[in-house]
């Protein structure tokens, strides 16, 4: 285990802890899931089963449930805290969708307590950023997804948060930022796990505070804590926390503090396999009698 992975009962805790506020904090990743709902309508694509992975409180998992009204869909996350409080606001939903289903499944996304080639397709907004080994994360995703599904995600880049890191550098020796995967790394990542031409984006949005407390407060509100297992052991003190305020105030601009987000965008497809398991090819015929 190294510093910068992420210790997954505390990440479990405080996203559970987080469930009441998320909501009217996560201006951010309501406006990510938006824009990724956007790239779904190019997709013709109609899944029977889909999986929503990091469903938080369900938003996200209720708007693709309006978009594709007749899909069984998973909502899964590993927080149960965050799985109730999306099913305490789904009775609406299903009762106008009525021939939609939805599901809730407490599960990490690294280990999925689901069938091999189960799901048309997988949806994650800002989720996958938690796993420890996002190769073999991509590689489990790519084992429940059907041949010819769909992978669709965003995800955190390495800019994400680097006025925290410019605040916190040189008060102590711990881990304050999380540690996020470079695009083209992902992209490499997605086909070594068997994806087939994978299309990666980014793009980067800045939101701006008032002052340094409110950026922490809202990172708390969302459940965003710092998780890694090298981060400080307690509370930060007096002086720690002024110094941390003195760096964050040297960018600020126009009257206000920026906390950067680099946002990755990321979808792929399933390919047939040419090839059985035990490396015999499939050749396809199509004999009409």
């Amino acid at each position: 285990m190294n510093e910068f992975d992420i210790d997954k009962r505390a990440m479990r805790r405080a996203f559970s802890k987080a469930a009441e506020t998320y909501d009217a904090a996560a201006v951010l990743q309501r406006e990510v899931c938006i824009r990724m709902l956007e790239k779904l309508d190019i997709v013709k694509l109609q899944p029977a089963r889909l999986l929503d992975v990091g469903s938080g409180t369900g938003w996200g998992t209720r708007q693709l449930g309006e978009r594709y009204p007749q899909a069984e869909v998973v909502a899964l996350d590993i927080a149960m805290g965050m799985l109730r409080a999306a099913r305490g606001t789904s009775g609406w939903w299903q009762k106008l969708f009525s021939g939609s289903k939805q599901r809730f499944v407490c599960a990490d996304v690294e280990a999925l307590p689901l069938a091999a080639q189960s799901m048309e397709m997988v949806w994650s907004n800002l989720a996958v950023q938690w796993c420890n080994d996002l190769p073999a994360t991509f590689v489990e995703l790519h084992r429940v997804i059907k041949n010819e599904g769909l992978l669709i995600f965003s995800t955190f880049g390495p800019d994400t948060l680097k006025e925290l890191r410019v605040a916190f550098s040189g008060v102590d020796g711990y881990n304050h930022v999380n540690r996020f995967a470079d695009m083209h790394d992902i992209g490499d990542m997605l086909v070594a796990a068997g994806f087939a031409d994978p299309v990666m984006e980014m793009e980067k949005i800045t939101l701006t505070y008032g002052d340094v407390r409110a950026v922490m407060q809202d990172l708390r509100s969302i459940g965003a804590h710092n998780a890694t297992t090298g981060r400080a052991p307690g509370m930060l003190g007096k002086e720690k926390w002024a110094r941390i305020v003195q760096n964050y105030e040297t960018l600020r601009s126009n009257g206000k503090l920026p906390a950067t987000f680099e946002i990755i965008y990321g979808h792929a497809w399933k390919p047939v396999p040419k090839q059985t398991a035990d490396g015999r090819a499939i050749i396809k015929t199509d004999f009409k009698l």
